[in-house]
C-alpha cells in the first residue's frame, strides 16, 4: 500500500514536469518553433483540427516558420486561424505555403513573457506541493488506522519530501532555461 502511494505521487510529479514543458512550448519567444502552431485549431471540413494534422510545419531559419498544408484548399483556413490566434503574427500566403516571420520581441514584451513563465512555473510548484500534502495525509491516515508504524510513516514522508524537492528543482531548472531563452536577443 505504502509503495503504491509513493509510486502514484512520483508519477503525478513527473506529469507536472512534463506539463510545464508542454506549456512552455506554447509560450512564444523571439525564436521560431513549430510547437507554437502544432495545436492551433484550424477549421477543416467543418471540424476544428490541430494544425499539425493538416500541414507540415518546419523552421528553415531561426526566425521563420513555414507551413505547408497537405490539402491546398485549407490554406485560407490556416491563415485565418493564425490571424485569429493570440500569437500576434502575420502569415504570408503564396498559394502553396504559408511563411511566418517571427519578429524579435521588444523589452516590454520580454518582461511580460518572463512574468507569465514564472507564474506558470509557480502553478506547477503549487501542484507538486499539493500532491505532497495529499500523500502525507494518506500516510498519516494509514498510521492512524494502524497499518503503518510511526517510523515507517516518518521514513515515507522523508522519501516523499526528497522526491518533491527534486521535482521542484527540475521545475526551477526548466523555468530558468525558459527565462534565459525569452531574454535572449
Amino acid at each position: 500500500m505504502s509503495a503504491a502511494i509513493k509510486a502514484d505521487a512520483e508519477a503525478k510529479m513527473k506529469k507536472s514536469v512534463k506539463g510545464l514543458h508542454d506549456e512552455y512550448a506554447l509560450l512564444r519567444t523571439g525564436r521560431a518553433s513549430p510547437a507554437l502552431f502544432e495545436k492551433l485549431p484550424v477549421e477543416y471540413y467543418g471540424t476544428k483540427t490541430p494544425l499539425s494534422q493538416v500541414a507540415n510545419i518546419s523552421v528553415p531559419e531561426a526566425r521563420m516558420v513555414v507551413i505547408q498544408p497537405w490539402d491546398k484548399g485549407v490554406i485560407g483556413d490556416i491563415e485565418k486561424a493564425i490571424l485569429a490566434s493570440d500569437l500576434s503574427l502575420t502569415p504570408s500566403n503564396d498559394g502553396k505555403v504559408i511563411r511566418i516571420n517571427i519578429p524579435p520581441l521588444n523589452e516590454t514584451r520580454r518582461k511580460e513573457l518572463v512574468k507569465q513563465a514564472k507564474a506558470v512555473a509557480e502553478n506547477y510548484r503549487i501542484g507538486v506541493r499539493n500532491v505532497r500534502r495529499d500523500v502525507n495525509d494518506a500516510y498519516k491516515k494509514l498510521q492512524k488506522d494502524g497499518d503503518l508504524t510511526e517510523d515507517d510513516v516518518k521514513k515515507a514522508l522523508d522519501e516523499i519530501q526528497k522526491i518533491t524537492d527534486q521535482t521542484i528543482r527540475d521545475i526551477d531548472r526548466i523555468a530558468g532555461e525558459k527565462e534565459k531563452e525569452i531574454l535572449e536577443v
